[in-house]
């Protein structure tokens, strides 16, 4: 890949000399699903996290990132993020406020910072992909690091 082509996320990874590799895969515009991007990319549903962006009455938006065959439980979100109720943002606000379309919404280098939680199957496991910040590109990485890098925090999400 070159360096032109790189995503926001790449570079800050780059950055902060975080190890990463990429996989391209095959978009389908009517399967947008991380089940479709991990069945593209070979790898078992659990370690493909898809980003979900969330507004809490409380604490304002919110990420979240878990496994793609899974539903995110808001009340447990909310009580994770100590709100009485989480809400996902309309698709049509997604953009202007990560600089991410859906199918391609990575939770590194969105436009701000925004609190950042992973299910915490994530710590069971070595290697995890999320969006490159593009559809039709996949990050591989530690899930330690990712966790790390976006100051991230882990609790039962599904």
């Amino acid at each position: 890949m070159k360096a032109n082509n790189k995503t926001n996320a790449m570079r800050q990874l780059d950055a902060a000399k975080i190890p990463y590799t990429v996989r391209d895969y095959e978009v389908d515009e009517n399967d947008l699903s991380g089940t479709h991007i991990a069945d593209q990319v070979g790898l078992p549903y659990e370690q493909v996290f898809k980003t979900i962006v969330t507004r809490g009455d409380k604490t304002g938006y919110l990420v979240f990132c878990i496994p793609c065959h899974k539903e995110i439980d808001l009340k447990k979100a909310a009580k994770v993020t100590g709100n009485k109720k989480v809400e996902p943002i309309h698709v049509k606000e997604l953009l202007g406020l990560t600089g991410y379309i859906r199918g391609g919404c990575s939770p590194i280098g969105m436009k701000k910072k925004f609190p950042t939680y992973f299910d915490e199957s994530a710590e069971l496991l070595d290697t995890i992909t999320v969006s490159a910040g593009v559809r039709g590109m996949q990050l591989f990485l530690k899930a330690a690091d990712i966790i790390s890098f976006v100051d991230g925090k882990t609790a039962e999400l599904t």
